[in-house]
């Protein structure tokens, strides 16, 4: 980071700052935005105080920043089309990237100040489509290529099914534990706990297992939302400062020769399947030499991307010996092999073993690109943390007393928490971003259908309002903002 803003010029110098600025904000903000969500049911139920749980929450957000890979930030940034990724060092680019940012900003922080637990996944998604459908419309793109459909159904069945999966699991672990354990103390609620038994912290296993569950969850939001952070980061250094992280400058000759044998191997095998992929690929009809001026993702360019990159690579064992046209052009390129390599595995045809070699060997094609320098990560775990540690009492109000029509009990909490830092997880585990604040909220909600304490019609109204128009007015606002930029550019 030191030399980040040496040798750019000072306009560059501002917009990268405000750029970083933006990304940051949003974490910070994610942060306070999210925070109830782990430390609702510890504080509601008394299982530690306040202050002291926010603060072990914003401890283990950090960590589970620093410790949760980069699977999920690169299938945010994934969403937009590659096409669009590979241009990203141009002004459209850039305004692409500030009009998402400044549009979940804006409706994270609304829907804090409303204390609406609202998703801060669904609205850098919903972002993120906007701004990639009003491209396609404002570049005349068919809107099928304005987005990876792919990458947005798979991302979108995530967030439709994890809140189900919440309502279901955490009101089954509920039932299961009032049978095994019926006349528990853990089924008590706070003040039945004090009025019954005089005492105001739950039995010690009980708030054991509260602490713990609340400190894996907030590790798990670390983990799935500090990634989200690090791949807009990546985005912006991208855009503004290609020369220097279009590709990893520190990456070994190890990993280098790892890209390059992949991109070979990747020819040997798309010559093996002639049958099936020569007319897609155009396989031995283009010329395998030479590389349109203007760069573009075709597969019947597949050829000729794969002999200019092994040229371009051969002997080289540090991205510091290319000039910067040459690494621009390697990420470039590697990107295209990995979108057509992805699409040959969708075709018919393609055995389960040939999609597991292609998996492997777009795994090594994207070693040197899909990477994060280790003060990204840093700064985004320190916003996310900082940010956990506060404006918590809004959305934890609703949280852990406006669902039910009656007190949250301790099985109840414990329930909600345990579920949703187990979905949480498997979700990081497939590089997925998942609705933190959702599957808390549905967990809650399906322990209190279980114990036959009925909702609140107007909370539930709330967060299912939050819930279906997060998405679709991210997107007018990512859309409409990425309109005005360009037009202000352009005139």
């Amino acid at each position: 980071m030191p030399d980040l803003f040496s040798g750019i010029p000072l306009s560059v110098a501002c917009s990268l700052a405000l750029a970083l600025l933006f990304v940051l904000a949003f974490e910070f903000i994610n942060g306070f935005h999210d925070t109830a969500n782990a430390v609702a049911t510890v504080i509601y139920t008394k299982a530690m105080p306040p202050h002291l749980a926010v603060v072990l929450s914003g401890l283990f957000n950090f960590a589970g920043v620093l410790l949760g890979g980069l699977g999920v930030a690169y299938a945010i940034v994934h969403l937009l089309p590659v096409d669009l990724l590979i241009n990203v060092s141009t002004s459209h680019g850039l305004v692409m990237v500030f009009a998402l940012l400044a549009s979940a900003i804006l409706w994270n922080f609304g829907t804090w100040y409303l204390g609406l637990p609202a998703s801060s996944s669904h609205t850098l998604i919903g972002s993120i489509l906007g701004v990639g459908l009003a491209n396609a419309w404002l570049t005349h793109t068919s809107i099928r290529d304005g987005i990876n459909w792919g990458k947005a159904v798979d991302i979108g069945l995530s967030l439709v099914v994890s809140p189900l999966v919440g309502v279901v699991a955490a009101g089954g672990l509920l039932l299961a534990l009032k049978k095994l354990r019926p006349d528990s103390g853990m089924h008590k609620t706070p003040e039945q706990r004090k009025l019954v038994d005089g005492k105001k912290h739950p039995p010690f296993w009980t708030r054991l297992v509260l602490v713990v569950s609340a400190m894996c969850m907030s590790f798990a939001h670390g983990s799935n939302d500090g990634q989200k952070g690090i791949g807009l980061i990546m985005l912006v250094l991208i855009g503004i400062v290609p020369a220097k992280f279009v590709v990893d400058l520190d990456a070994t000759a190890y990993q280098i020769e790892r890209t390059r044998d992949a991109a070979i191997h990747l020819r040997q095998f798309y010559q093996r399947n002639p049958a099936t992929l020569g007319e897609y690929l155009a396989l031995g009809k283009a010329p395998t030499s030479e590389v349109p001026e203007r760069f573009r993702c075709d597969p019947k360019l597949n050829e000729p991307l794969i002999a200019d990159l092994l040229t371009t690579l051969d002997g080289v064992h540090s991205y510091r010996d290319l000039a910067a046209n040459d690494r621009n052009r390697v990420r470039q390129t590697l990107l295209c092999l990995d979108d057509t390599a992805k699409k040959v595995g969708g075709l018919k045809g393609i055995s389960s073993e040939d999609k597991e070699d292609l998996s492997r060997l777009r795994k090594d094609l994207t070693l040197t690109t899909e990477y994060s320098p280790f003060w990204v990560i840093l700064a985004v775990a320190l916003a996310l943390g900082v940010g956990t540690m506060i404006g918590w009492r809004r959305v934890v109000k609703t949280v852990g007393e406006k669902i039910g029509k009656t007190g949250m009990t301790y099985s109840q909490g414990l329930s909600a928490q345990i579920v949703a830092a187990l979905s949480i997880a498997v979700a990081n585990m497939f590089g997925l971003p998942v609705s933190t604040t959702h599957v808390l909220s549905s967990g809650v909600a399906g322990t209190m259908l279980a114990n036959r304490s009925g909702l609140q019609g107007s909370t539930v109204r709330n967060i299912g309002l939050a819930w279906v128009l997060t998405l679709p007015a991210s997107m007018a606002l990512a859309a409409g903002l990425f309109w005005i930029a360009t037009r202000f550019i352009g005139s």
